[in-house]
């Protein structure tokens, strides 16, 4: 299994943070885009980039409203190629980045169409049966490097589909809950068959909120990061996604209090509402010891990667960067990989 590490692209610290990641053994990083709230993802790994040599590069996620298709596949690109091949693009319907500008998530068509647009831009030829808005790929970019993988960010079972047939790879919004896990793999799976593609052939991942410290504090560090992932369930849930009555409760309360202004932090009251019970099955908490057998769970799921997502926005960074190299240390250095 590999680990990869979600962040910020913070202007004058991206740099020294990817190098860290590539040092403490982390598979790849991936850059949020969210234009009101952090700089922009790929000028940031662009200069990640030059400062490492084999950590893969990506943003997670971008969307098909803010930039289009073909900006995107442009940018995208250009990291590609300054980094030697080692880009991937994570893509969705979309979240704070619209939200803060008072603008929807794509609609399932749409977006279905953005993939299949985006890969086109990136060189892959439309799949049978699916047609391109546009005519040719980017006329700048060469082979040299191979194609990008395009990565769905997924959480109801319509994006699932989407990205289990038209994508290259699909990573999951839904926590660390196996049960929830396994259910959107067989989902996938089945949308694969169902198209007459090899169910075999998709690269699977999950977004996990991750804290590698004593319990009370990890709690307390992925709160805020966490009422994120549970607003995405939220739409899931009413999408299909099974959720027990229990967490049906939490979910609704948290949806009801969510103030988009207070995004990812531990003190807005989303996060405030979110149990103990509920952190320690949807997040990665605690010391190495107790994450590893979770961990190994999941991996027997069928899952390739897991991206660490470290800590809510305003957890000091000296926090996060003791659990990012401590889970390094304690999960990765033990070989789970």
């Amino acid at each position: 299994m590999e680990f990869w590490l979600h962040g910020f692209p913070l202007v004058g610290r991206t740099k020294d943070w990817a190098a860290r990641a590539e040092q403490q053994g982390y598979a790849g990083i991936l850059l949020a885009d969210s234009e009101t709230l952090v700089a922009d993802p790929y000028v940031e790994l662009a200069l990640a980039s030059s400062a490492t040599e084999h950590v893969r590069l990506g943003v997670a996620v971008t969307n098909p409203i803010t930039r289009h298709p073909a900006v995107t596949a442009a940018a995208i690109a250009t990291v590609h190629a300054e980094s030697g091949g080692r880009a991937v693009l994570g893509f969705g319907r979309g979240d704070s980045a619209l939200r803060l500008l008072d603008l929807k998530p794509a609609s399932l068509a749409a977006f279905k169409q953005a993939v299949i647009d985006v890969r086109h831009y990136l060189g892959s030829p439309p799949d049978e049966g699916d047609i391109a808005s546009v005519a040719t790929p980017l006329s700048w970019m060469t082979d040299e490097f191979g194609h990008v993988p395009v990565d769905v960010a997924a959480t109801g079972p319509g994006v699932i589909a989407i990205g289990a047939v038209h994508a290259d790879r699909l990573t999951f919004n839904l926590g660390a809950d196996a049960g929830r896990l396994s259910w959107a793999i067989a989902t996938a799976r089945k949308a694969r068959s169902d198209a007459g593609l090899d169910p075999d052939a998709m690269s699977f991942g999950a977004y996990v909120n991750v804290a590698c410290a004593p319990l009370d504090d990890a709690i307390a560090m992925v709160r805020g990061s966490a009422s994120i992932f549970a607003q995405f369930l939220v739409e899931g849930m009413r999408a299909g996604v099974p959720v027990s009555d229990d967490d049906k409760t939490v979910l609704e309360a948290v949806a009801s209090a969510h103030d988009e202004a207070q995004h990812g932090l531990g003190i807005a009251p989303q996060a405030e509402l979110l149990p103990e019970g509920f952190l320690r099955r949807f997040a990665l908490c605690g010391p190495a010891e107790i994450l590893l057998p979770r961990i190994a769970e999941l991996e027997d799921l069928g899952l390739d990667r897991i991206v660490v997502v470290p800590a809510s926005r305003d957890v000091s960074a000296a926090a996060v960067d003791a659990s990012i190299s401590d889970f390094a240390t304690g999960v990765i250095g033990k070989g789970m990989l």
